[in-house]
């Protein structure tokens, strides 16, 4: 069996405020909230994920919201960005709502061959919406504000921010199985597969800052494996060539194992299966806190220490 990643599964970011939080990626981003639910290894902490109507790999990005925690920092070292994919027509749309909104997004630009537009949300993470003309894949259509037209497809890369490009890089190559495609602007890009929606990491040099790794940063980025049994090979592979890496941990949606490349990035491995509907029907995703087995009976404890939050249906 062929061991390489076909995609980004996931990005996992850390907040500062729940309840903005909710508010921004469903309402102003128009992102579907998938999960309630916490992070198994802090219970008092929300983990939220959003993405299209299933959750889908390749279209989840999730938070763990942490009241108090300081505001990060860009820098070397870190996942500096989060690229969604929409519709080239789209650029102007989502730069007139967004103002419409009272934010402030950069200036569209031309990246390669692609109209990008920045905006940060409310912990001051960078957010990109890429215009890709090729992605076929629907997205969320819940949200009024958002024209089923206009709305995101679904994750399109990440940048990691590093002193020097080559020794990620290599694993990306050499350990991991992707093929450089091309390199722009100080950065080199890197595809999986066929290089479609969700499967390119670019991968910027020459950043001499390092990054702090707090609110409105991202902890981890997290790339697709179909199953279990590409899974455990991962991990043999990975350990048989010197990383340190983890023992299959159960995310309870997805099954992980994690380790980090050369120049810091938390990077993870996590299964397609079984997906975000094993606890709760399709229909209502996203509604109600979602606890694992072996946290369930700690259910009253952990909802009477966790910030409320408002969910609009």
């Amino acid at each position: 069996m062929e061991v390489k990643p076909h995609g980004i599964h996931h990005v996992t970011a850390i907040a500062r405020d729940p309840q903005k939080n909710v508010d921004f990626y469903t309402k102003v981003l128009g992102l579907r909230l998938v999960k309630q639910t916490v992070n198994f290894d802090a219970p008092h902490v929300w983990h939220l994920y959003y993405g299209d109507e299933k959750g889908s790999p390749a279209s989840i990005l999730t938070f763990f919201p942490w009241v108090g925690v300081p505001k990060g920092k860009e820098g070397a070292g870190l996942a500096t960005a989060t690229a969604f994919s929409v519709p080239p027509e789209s650029i102007g749309w989502w730069q007139q709502h967004l103002m419409n909104l009272g934010l402030e997004p950069e200036a569209p630009v031309v990246r390669g061959d692609s109209e990008v537009l920045t905006l940060f949300d409310y912990d001051g993470m960078r957010i990109e919406l890429t215009a890709n003309e090729g992605d076929q894949r629907s997205g969320w259509d819940g949200v009024s504000l958002i024209p089923a037209e206009h709305a995101v497809r679904g994750l399109h890369s990440v940048t990691l921010s590093q002193r020097q490009v080559d020794p990620t890089a290599g694993m990306l190559t050499n350990l991991l199985g992707m093929e450089h495609l091309k390199d722009l602007q100080g950065s080199s890009q890197f595809q999986m597969g066929d290089g479609g929606g969700g499967a390119l990491v670019d991968v910027l040099g020459g950043v001499h800052e390092n990054g702090l790794q707090a609110g409105g940063t991202v902890h981890h980025v997290a790339f697709r494996a179909p199953n279990i049994e590409t899974m455990t090979l991962w991990q043999q592979e990975l350990g048989s060539r010197g990383v340190q890496v983890t023992e299959i941990l159960d995310r309870q949606y997805f099954k992980s194992i994690y380790f980090r490349e050369p120049g810091g990035v938390l990077f993870e491995i996590a299964t397609d299966e079984p997906g975000f509907d094993i606890d709760e029907p399709l229909l209502e995703l996203g509604r109600k806190l979602k606890l694992p087995p072996w946290l369930e009976p700690s259910r009253e404890q952990i909802q009477a220490s966790l910030p409320a939050i408002q969910v609009e249906p």
